[in-house]
């Protein structure tokens, strides 16, 4: 087997082209090595390269034994559930995951990398499941979220600060729509990704994308020049709870009184980080924090039910009374 640079990205590559595409040889070789130029700065591989990629695919031995017929002119699998994704790790693969995560446990309990423990944990009772052993560990995980493909390749787009043609259809939108954006940060919210960067064709700088289904399809444009943010997104995000952030929000200061001891419950995962406590021994079930209003905030506030009432600002109580009276109707009988 091929041990040179990058090959798992190439297998990944062209496990991706013969799943989705059909192509010859020569488009597989252009298709794979614009791969590489994107992602490792200008990499390329030859003929006799992608020739011994594909020998690695079609063995059984030592490879992949990949549904690839002999003497194509064009390549794709001919199972179409086919992907090395399902397949057990190779040997010499399987060794590089184990050298790896000996490596990564030397950083374990350094602050910096506070989050490898539980990374390193969540691997190893996958491997261990694939070893016939019972799970331990159940994440809060959406099993029906599909954005996270698209994550990657966003995330390549700023470091490269590339300018992206969007193209993007809402839920309710009747067609889709097509604009110029400058890709800046990705923020995750409920288990979902979102691109913040400037929307070049609607004049604003700030504009969320989701990664998901909504976002159709975009693509470099190579000739214009990118525009770096002028936002503290720390900021930005720290006076606010979710994703949107209407142009004319306003912050304002947000109090709540908790019932029932939920206060614990909100001191101990709050949904927005900067909050405080007041020190009057009659104020202990109540918390405060600014934020701007918007649908997000509503929400996390009534996933507390009657265990929280909302006492600053008054626009808040009102926008919370109007949704209760809602709900009121549904389960009026």
């Amino acid at each position: 087997m091929a041990n040179s640079k990058h090959a798992h990205f190439r297998y990944n590559v062209l496990d991706y082209c013969f799943q989705n595409l059909q192509l010859s040889k020569a488009e597989l070789l252009s298709y794979l090595n614009d791969r590489l130029d994107e992602n490792y700065d200008g990499e390329q591989i030859k003929l006799r390269q992608l020739d011994s990629d594909l020998d690695v695919f079609r063995r059984e031995a030592e490879g992949f034994n990949a549904p690839l017929p002999p003497n194509i002119r064009t390549y794709k699998y001919s199972d179409p559930e086919f992907s090395i994704a399902k397949k057990p790790l190779l040997e010499y693969e399987q060794y590089l995951v184990d050298a790896t995560l000996k490596l990564l446990e030397r950083f374990e309990n350094h602050p910096r990398y506070n989050k490898l423990a539980e990374a390193l944990i969540k691997f190893q009772d996958e491997e261990e499941q694939d070893s016939g052993l019972s799970q331990i560990l159940f994440y809060d995980h959406n099993e029906e979220y599909k954005g996270i493909r698209l994550l990657k390749p966003l995330y390549l787009a700023i470091k490269k600060k590339q300018v992206l043609q969007i193209s993007f259809r809402g839920f309710k939108d009747e067609s889709s729509s097509v604009f110029e954006f400058h890709p800046h940060i990705l923020k995750q919210y409920n288990r979902r990704w979102f691109a913040y960067g400037l929307n070049k064709t609607k004049g604003i700088e700030q504009w969320s994308i989701p990664l998901d289904e909504r976002l159709l399809d975009f693509e470099p444009l190579e000739e214009l020049i990118y525009e770096e943010s002028k936002t503290d997104w720390k900021t930005f995000f720290r006076t606010m709870v979710g994703i949107r952030r209407p142009q004319e929000a306003n912050v304002q200061r947000v109090v709540l009184r908790f019932f029932n001891g939920r206060e614990n419950y909100f001191k101990t995962k709050p949904f927005i980080a900067d909050f405080d406590e007041f020190f009057e021994g009659d104020k202990k079930d109540q918390v405060w924090f600014d934020s701007i209003i918007n649908l997000e905030l509503i929400q996390q506030i009534m996933s507390y039910g009657k265990d929280v009432e909302v006492l600053e600002p008054k626009e808040l109580r009102v926008l919370l009374k109007e949704q209760s009276s809602q709900m009121k109707v549904l389960y009026f009988e």
